[in-house]
């Protein structure tokens, strides 16, 4: 029951070239950055990632990014991040956009066994009938488009149908967590993580604080350990390192 590796290194040693990874986080907050640096440092390419976005400025996933490790990215927002609109439009990067509710259930549904389900976000678009550029070719033109999919009414309302999804790892950050993997996070922080972790079918959460199992009060948990497999503590000085995406106050 005690999941908790000696170093981050060691707990994403068996990520591969081709991997596919659900991660954490939203802009800043929650992101998993030293086991995102420890899969950095493994030299590992190809890499189809699942996140609401692809790192900010120079950090989170950004750092894969730029070393031009991942072929792919299912997401929901690309903003200023210019590194990822340049590589998209370059017909260097295939990237699924969809709505951010959507993005959120499929992991979900992923992650509860739930193979597919309906949603009336995205009909009479292009998410729905087909037409996304999931990769451009380099010179303004379009190389692979997203497929239509499957539209059924219910109660007259029409619905889209949309797959869950599981990945081989998710990489995601708590405030606390115990040995045996529940989890706690801290206010906005949680965003993806609780759903990145339930997708992914080996789960590595860096914790910023660890705690010895009971400690954390039942009630408390936000994500039970089940959906666990590896925790790697963080240093002090590691848990404290939090950037600021856009200061507004001095």
């Amino acid at each position: 029951m005690d999941k908790v590796m000696a170093t981050a290194a060691e707990a994403v040693a068996d990520i591969g070239d081709g991997a596919s990874l659900a991660v954490g986080g939203f802009g800043l907050g929650g992101v998993p950055n030293v086991l995102i640096g420890a899969v950095h440092g493994r030299g590992v390419g190809g890499l189809r990632v699942v996140s609401n976005n692809c790192g900010a400025m120079d950090s989170g996933l950004a750092v894969l990014l730029s070393a031009g490790r991942i072929a792919r990215v299912t997401g929901s927002y690309i903003g200023s991040n210019k590194e990822f609109a340049r590589q998209y439009l370059a017909g260097e990067l295939e990237v699924e956009l969809i709505p951010q509710g959507t993005l959120a259930e499929r992991l979900r549904a992923g992650g509860c066994g739930i193979p597919a389900f309906y949603t009336p976000a995205g009909v009479g678009t292009q998410v729905a009938e087909g037409g996304l550029p999931w990769r451009y070719d380099g010179s303004g033109g379009v190389a692979l488009a997203s497929p239509p999919k499957e539209v059924r009414a219910f109660d007259g309302v029409e619905h889209v149908l949309e797959h869950g999804i599981r990945t081989d790892f998710a990489l995601v950050r708590a405030a606390r967590g115990d040995r045996h993997g529940n989890l706690v996070f801290n206010k906005s922080a949680r965003n993806f993580n609780p759903l990145a972790a339930m997708a992914g079918k080996v789960t590595i959460a860096e914790v910023e604080e660890l705690v010895e199992p009971g400690a954390i009060d039942p009630d408390h948990v936000h994500l039970p350990g089940v959906f666990v497999q590896r925790v790697v503590a963080l240093t002090p000085e590691q848990a404290r390192d939090k950037g600021i995406e856009k200061r507004t106050t001095r």
